[in-house]
């Protein structure tokens, strides 16, 4: 018979939160569920910015557990979940309400679709973190495609009152979730790194970035949005560009070497 593991080198179970990224992660929470109340109410353009702002936290949360070195497991589940309720659920239900109403069961469908999409974007992310570039997602992050519904919905707070109209957001809602589950790779920003030192070029584009922001908050908000959604697209015409240069001038090579050893 195997002899008992003395009770005292037993590794203890890590118990209790990092209070802190948690914090971040319940207001992310929150922020997502009053943007649903908001929807409901007909509050769009609030209901946007709520969603922009729980972005922000979402930011904020993974930045402020690297600094602080308090990444856990329990963090990492809490804010796929949170992320669900704020980026899967509260954009769709504000697509809904201000104009894929028009379109009954069509609408309904497109926004389940997007929810669906954005949670397995969600796990596998998590699954797959360990495994990819840290550079790049692997398809749209789910806050990038909740970001452009925001926005754009922030930009036009007046709700839709034509199918015709309400089309195009149908469309985009489905491109966005075909987005998060393709291979198509955007930039995750986690390599810039704030404690090293940066250019002072840098600092005056973000003052620019900022003092933009603030005045004209709807035009750059969604301008931002767009063209993140624009730069993985961008990032993978470049890359079948560059591939098919390069089978084009291998095929070049190849035959010019066959050529050469004719007699």
């Amino acid at each position: 018979m195997s002899e008992r593991k003395p009770k005292r080198d037993r590794p203890r179970a890590r118990r209790g939160i990092y209070l802190l990224p948690s914090a971040f992660t319940v207001a992310n929470v929150f922020c997502g569920f009053y943007a649903i109340v908001s929807s409901i109410n007909g509050e769009y353009g609030f209901a946007g910015a709520l969603i922009g702002l729980a972005i922000l936290l979402d930011t904020l949360d993974g930045r402020v557990a690297r600094f602080a070195n308090a990444s856990s497991e329990f963090g990492r589940e809490f804010d796929s979940l949170a992320d669900q309720v704020s980026f899967g659920v509260a954009p769709m239900v504000l697509a809904y309400t201000w104009a894929l109403h028009l379109w009954p069961r069509l609408g309904w469908l497109i926004g389940f679709l997007f929810v669906i999409c954005g949670a397995m974007r969600l796990a596998r992310f998590n699954i797959q973190q360990s495994m990819t570039d840290k550079r790049f997602f692997v398809g749209l992050p789910i806050p990038g495609a909740a970001g452009v519904v925001a926005a754009l919905i922030f930009r036009f707070p007046e709700p839709l009152t034509s199918r015709n109209d309400a089309l195009p957001v149908l469309a985009l809602v489905f491109v966005l979730s075909l987005l998060m589950v393709s291979r198509v790779r955007y930039y995750t920003f986690k390599d810039f790194d704030l404690r090293r030192r940066q250019p002072h070029l840098l600092i005056l584009f973000l003052a620019l970035l900022i003092v933009a922001v603030f005045t004209h908050p709807q035009v750059m908000l969604l301008s931002m949005a767009t063209a993140y959604l624009a730069s993985g697209l961008l990032l993978k015409l470049w890359s079948l560009f560059s591939r098919s240069r390069g089978d084009a001038g291998r095929q070049e090579i190849g035959g010019e070497s066959s050529d050469a050893n004719k007699p």
